[in-house]
């Protein structure tokens, strides 16, 4: 053996321990790979039900509105009718009903007018009578 034979069997026993110290940490590496690769794929298992799930909840809730939609759309043509309700009742009743209060309070002012000039006329009938008589008297 000559010493460049002692010299390459140094370099592969140093090369041998050199890759034996790097092995390790590649195992260790692999593994974590390996962890991150599982926790990953049970991350897909469990976020497809979720996806699922919202999507059912995303569906029922789009109904619920078409609901909604459908209860406002109905409130909204009773509000019409009662509406178009009410300017009938104002049309048809009200003009009249105004009509007879106004023919109503005509008809007040007029007897209230005509029995306070009736009552004028009495107490001036009644003032002549006495004064005509307190001139007898005297």
């Amino acid at each position: 053996m000559s010493i460049g034979d002692i010299a390459g069997l140094i370099a592969a026993i140093a090369f041998a321990v050199l890759a034996g110290f790097l092995i390790y940490p590649l195992i260790r590496l692999g593994k974590l790979f390996d962890q991150i690769a599982l926790t990953v794929k049970e991350s897909g298992d469990h976020a497809i039900p979720v996806l699922d799930e919202g999507v059912t909840t995303v569906r029922q809730v789009n109904k619920s509105l078409d609901d909604v939609n459908r209860i406002s759309s109905a409130a909204s043509t009773t509000a019409d009718n009662l509406g178009a309700l009410t300017d009938l009742y104002g049309s048809f009743l009200g003009r009249p009903i105004i009509k007879i209060a106004a023919a109503g309070y005509a008809f007040k002012t007029t007897a209230r007018s005509f029995f306070k000039g009736a009552k004028a006329s009495d107490r001036k009938a009644t003032h002549a009578s006495s004064s005509s008589m307190k001139h007898t008297i005297r």
